[in-house]
């Protein structure tokens, strides 16, 4: 049932709700779709059963903590093979916060926050570049954020 488990537009609702703020109470939410807390709870653990809720979070705001740098650092492979083993390191280095598998030049972009520049610069040489399965790096330096959000629910 979970894997075929279609979403209609209470579904669609509930989650446009929930992305906005995850910690939302349940009859809050039933009140605003006019339908019972019983309902948004059932609907809510088909949702989780059915893969579609994975997880809860808080937005974290990383300049607040330090974080006052962010990269996205394209990553060349002296071979493709290398890419698991590539992949496994970089899940060590708490600066790496995202990783995208990608067409194009690069086999991996990855998303680096840092305190500021020397920490960066650290980061690329004495952990990136160190890898003997990594060719060439290319850093983009993130001037600003301007749109952040998560993706629409829709069909």
């Amino acid at each position: 049932m979970a894997e075929n488990y279609q979403i209609d537009s209470t579904d669609r609702k509930i989650l446009e709700l929930l992305q906005k703020d995850a910690r939302r109470p349940y009859l809050e939410i039933a009140r605003k779709l006019n339908v019972s807390g019983g309902t948004i709870h059932q609907r809510i653990e088909k949702l989780r059963e059915a893969g579609i809720i994975t997880g809860s979070q808080i937005t974290l705001n990383p300049k607040k903590l330090g974080l006052n740098v962010t990269v996205l650092l394209g990553l060349h492979l002296n071979n493709a093979r290398d890419i698991e083993k590539v992949i496994a390191q970089l899940k060590t280095f708490p600066e790496v916060v995202e990783a995208q598998f990608t067409t194009g030049s690069f086999a991996l972009i990855i998303k680096v926050m840092v305190a500021d520049i020397g920490q960066f610069h650290s980061f690329l040489v004495h952990k990136i570049q160190s890898m003997p399965e990594i060719q060439s790096t290319e850093s983009f330096i993130c001037l600003n954020e301007p749109i952040f959000r998560s993706f629409p629910v829709t069909t």
